[in-house]
């Protein structure tokens, strides 16, 4: 006998599994504005050299034309973002006239940002562009590095402690991190408590799934893992949501951080896997939150019936086979266990570089980022209710092969587009452009100037 009959003889897939399921996946769905924040803290505006400081009354009087004097042009007709005339050039408000030739400069004196559509940004509050541009990258992979450490760190802790206490501590310090970098003022500061919200992503997302799983009968195990998927397309929608609600990008940071206070209050209710705890020994614990679940799927009757000895049989075959101590060495410890671990990694890293390589740059895309963020997020719904239909009668295997091919097809594909198409959604009002300018009849200088491109 296993565990999972014990589940069914206690109600199945019952009113606790939903519950609890419910009350475990709603803060997974949060998780994904923290994964996708920086589309909107880390916005890049439409930006110019500011003016010296010694012209600054001349600049106010005739903003459009100093601009045009001050700042060169680059190939597309747009002001450069990283380069000013060392000298005024009256002569090219002139239509005939062209700055060709003229001494260029970098921008001593900072940035001027358009603040119509993002209000502050990291980059617009630290000034990370030009030269500093690398450094908006370093924030996101300072906290991907977070999610890394993560899983090495909680996926043990939650072996050595049970699933329960870390995916706890996981939400505290989610809350905190993420309210303190909405605080700080620094960027080492901010990339310190990203890193710390990272590690937190692989805290809540494994012990979430694990404690779902090992309360939920074989039979429902399958669509406990896609409502995982369909909570993260949520949080998706979500954040579109509340960025265009929330423009500041300190205010959306705490917004997206404060609600998981609440998860961390009342995930002090939710039992432990019992499964976790009859593999260590803690059967009286176990005996008593099987009784709770039976009781609350109706068959208080089967719990009350319950004994240590009566549960320890159902989990028999597990000690039989179970480890006195485990390791990530585990994985690769013997051939067929090594060969599946060798292939997931592989599949893993494929479908990391290029989700994410695509999901976490959206103002390429040419449209508002927000409209990108929700179709991101819509998208994901035909394509799981596919994945979920085929696991269920075709298998695991062949879905996952074949997503995998047609993934691969598309990116492929992609490198045959030629670059400068026509948007397939040429009506739009005017917003920001694939690499952060504004598009529209005026743009948005003043100056009567198409944007393209961008740093």
């Amino acid at each position: 006998m296993a565990f999972t009959d014990l589940l069914d003889a206690l109600g199945g897939v019952g009113r606790f599994q939903l519950f609890y399921t419910a009350l475990l996946l709603l803060p997974c769905s949060l998780l994904a504005c923290h994964n996708f924040l920086q589309n909107f803290t880390a916005a890049v505006p439409p930006h110019h050299c500011r003016a010296p400081a010694n012209h600054t009354t001349a600049a106010a009087n005739h903003s459009g034309a100093w601009l045009r004097a001050t700042v060169p042009l680059d190939q597309a007709g747009a002001p450069e973002l990283c380069q000013r005339f060392t000298e005024p050039q009256w002569a090219l408000l002139s239509s005939n006239s062209s700055g060709h030739g003229a001494a260029t400069e970098g921008c001593k004196d900072g940035w001027v940002y358009d603040h119509s559509v993002f209000p502050s940004t990291i980059v617009t509050e630290w000034d990370l562009v030009c030269e500093a541009r690398t450094l908006r990258d370093l924030a996101q992979s300072v906290y991907m590095t977070g999610v890394l450490l993560g899983a090495a760190v909680f996926g043990s802790l939650a072996d050595r402690l049970g699933r329960k206490a870390p995916l706890i501590w996981s939400y505290l310090q989610l809350a905190v991190s993420g309210a303190a970098t909405a605080y700080f003022g620094s960027f080492s500061a901010y990339c310190a408590l990203r890193f710390l919200a990272g590690m937190t992503f692989s805290g809540i997302i494994l012990n979430s799934l694990s404690l779902v799983v090992e309360w939920m009968p074989t039979r429902g195990r399958t669509v406990a893992g896609i409502l995982l998927g369909y909570s993260f397309t949520l949080g998706q929608i979500i954040l579109a949501a509340m960025a265009y609600l929330i423009r500041p990008w300190r205010w959306l940071q705490f917004a997206v951080s404060a609600p998981f206070l609440v998860f961390f209050l009342y995930s002090w209710w939710l039992p432990e896997s019992s499964r976790w705890l009859l593999l260590h020994g803690k059967s009286q614990l176990a005996v008593q939150n099987l009784r709770k679940v039976a009781a609350i799927n109706g068959k208080k009757e089967e719990g009350d019936r319950l004994t240590q000895e009566v549960v320890n049989a159902y989990i028999q075959s597990e000690f039989a086979s179970g480890r006195a101590s485990s390791s990530v060495l585990d994985l690769f410890r013997t051939p067929a266990i090594r060969k599946v671990t060798c292939c997931m990694m592989a599949v893993w890293f494929s479908n990391s570089v290029a989700y994410y390589g695509l999901a976490m740059d959206l103002q390429k895309f040419g449209l508002s980022i927000y409209l990108v963020q929700v179709l991101f997020g819509l998208i994901d719904i035909p394509a799981m209710l596919v994945a979920t239909t085929t696991m269920i009668y075709v298998g695991r295997r062949v879905t996952v092969a074949s997503f995998l091919i047609l993934a691969g097809a598309m990116v492929i594909a992609n490198m045959f587009v030629p670059e400068g198409e026509p948007s397939l959604l040429p009506n739009l009002p005017p917003t920001e452009s694939r690499e952060g300018r504004l598009v529209g009849e005026e743009g948005a200088w003043g100056m009567g100037v198409m944007g393209s491109g961008g740093q």
